[in-house]
């Protein structure tokens, strides 16, 4: 099957000899490679399989398109190792005399101008806009210069919902500048550093990717302009500079999220909320979903953003008290009230997002997760898991301490406390060795149906020490890429033993957290 696809894109790859422009080259080829973007087959890297067999094979080809395809692809390849590989090939392939396209000198050589961000004062989504010239090419000629529009959706977590390329540049500013001054009074439209849109545009491409990998991105989020562009705005993104060091934008301090809270809860919005320790509550969650899931916007209010929170995120993420779940929607109707004009919004804007708040409050008494019912587990053994009331954190922690999910431990939760290292350590001790290495009082409850050897003492507390510094990395999600590559191996038929030490080793063996993140998404 791989073949005839290859054999297809081969000849599809015929249309680059007749392009002049490197962009059309680069468009057409990022076409190719967004064909099966975000594909999954278990126990199959669709990626590796199909990006560098589609290498091998035009290669293999010795023709003027197969030259082609590998010249773009050196560019636009998706893992440094696709790339390295096509350009062998093209090396190869230029070195028996294969005709080199007209554009070759310069695909690759796109080379940023501005970036510039377009939106409502909702903020909602926000268009992208980064302008980019040939090198090579004449200052002031239009041919070689374009824009790379990218639509992130804040609602969904930031990701990528569509993408597209103009050549028309001027006329596409002049728009955007018309309309946030004077066209349409909600429009916004500012310069950003090209920095600053790097950043940007790495957040909602790492946001897609994870939302892919979990099956949680939705109808058409690999289909589409984002697929078949996803290649191009990865070159572009490494064309843009990088944040100097020291500059780099950190998530809100605790003190700063506390201050915030306390501001609220001391002005006039907060004044007739009777529960305050709920109200507290409540806020925190609010301020939390602005900062973590909203690029650090806790002030910005909609009416998608409140649906977004209250029917989505809260109830998938966060365990509410009784009394918080009936304070919840006027505390937020406060923080609308409060927050809004602090955000720039206008007394009609917040109206809207009030109207959007008191029509969700229906499906939202209807719709919140009854954890325990869900998942059969007592309440107790969930608020065990949770301590912090993190919901996202269950299925991790589930897998971290499996033993925590079962009632046997009931009545020793001091001495099998996972937020202590001495409860850790008994946990574990019992994960590792059933029966033979459980403590005093505790033996027959978690038979593993066969004697374990002797071990040698010294390497046992070496392995379960190991055992430990993973546990705790899954129970924190430091870092989130350690769950996510634990769900890809369980998906692929992965045994739990088997996943635990490919972690282990890769924490062991990686020395800084960026390695770590590397090797977990290399697992």
């Amino acid at each position: 099957m791989p073949d005839a696809v290859f054999a297809e894109m081969l000849r599809a790859a015929r249309t680059l000899l007749a392009t002049r422009q490197p962009l059309d080259a680069e468009i057409g080829v990022s076409e190719m490679l967004g064909s099966w973007w975000g594909r999954r087959v278990p126990g199959v890297d669709v990626e590796r399989l199909l990006g560098e067999g589609l290498v091998a094979h035009a290669e293999a080809s010795g023709s003027a398109a197969g030259l082609a395809l590998l010249t773009g692809i050196a560019v636009l390849g998706t893992t440094v190792h696709q790339r390295e590989l096509a350009e062998k090939g093209a090396a190869t392939l230029a070195e028996r005399g294969v005709a080199r396209p007209v554009w070759a000198d310069l695909i690759g050589r796109a080379r940023p101008v501005a970036a510039y961000v377009s939106g409502s004062r909702f903020g909602d989504t926000d268009d992208i806009i980064t302008t980019f010239r040939y090198d090579g090419r004449e200052p002031d000629s239009a041919a070689g210069e374009h824009a790379l529009i990218a639509v992130v959706d804040h609602n969904s977590g930031g990701m990528l919902r569509d993408a597209w390329v103009t050549t028309k540049v001027d006329r596409l500013l002049e728009h955007c500048r018309a309309q946030a001054e004077g066209g349409d009074p909600m429009a916004t439209f500012t310069q950003i550093r090209l920095e600053r849109a790097r950043l940007l545009l790495e957040s909602a491409v790492q946001h897609t990717d994870r939302a892919i990998a979990a099956n949680a991105g939705g109808p058409g989020v690999t289909d589409g302009s984002p697929a078949a562009h996803h290649a191009l705005i990865r070159s572009r993104i490494r064309a843009l500079p990088r944040q100097a060091a020291g500059q780099s934008r950190s998530a809100r301090s605790r003190d700063r999220r506390a201050m915030l809270a306390a501001r609220f809860l001391a002005s006039d919005a907060a004044a007739e909320l009777s529960d305050s320790y709920a109200a507290s509550r409540c806020v925190d969650h609010i301020i939390a979903y602005g900062c973590d899931a909203d690029a650090d916007r806790p002030l910005r209010v909609s009416p998608r953003k409140i649906e977004a929170f209250l029917l989505r995120w809260l109830t998938r993420r966060v365990i509410l008290l009784p009394e918080e779940h009936e304070a919840m929607p006027h505390v937020l109707a406060a923080w609308i009230r409060w927050a809004g004009p602090r955000h720039g919004l206008p007394e009609v804007a917040v109206n809207a997002t009030l109207d959007a708040l008191w029509e969700s409050i229906s499906a939202f008494t209807t719709s919140y997760l009854d954890v325990s019912a869900s998942f059969g587990l007592p309440p107790e053994v969930v608020r065990r898991l949770l301590p912090d009331g993190d919901l996202s954190a269950l299925p991790r922690r589930m897998f971290a301490f499996p033993l925590l999910t079962s009632d046997l431990l009931a009545e020793s939760e001091a001495e099998f406390d996972p937020a202590t290292r001495e409860g850790r350590r008994a946990l574990l001790r019992l994960d590792h060795f059933g029966e033979y290495a459980a403590p005093a009082g505790h033996r027959g409850k978690h038979s593993t149906g066969a004697r374990e050897p002797a071990a040698d003492p010294a390497a046992t507390e070496e392995a379960l020490d190991a055992h430990e510094r993973l546990a705790e990395r899954l129970w924190k999600g430091d870092p989130p890429e350690l769950w996510s590559a634990a769900e890809r191996l369980l998906d692929r038929g992965h045994e739990r033993p088997v996943v635990l030490r490919m972690l282990m080793e890769v924490l062991e063996d990686a020395e800084h957290g960026e390695d770590v993140a590397a090797r977990l998404d290399g697992l």
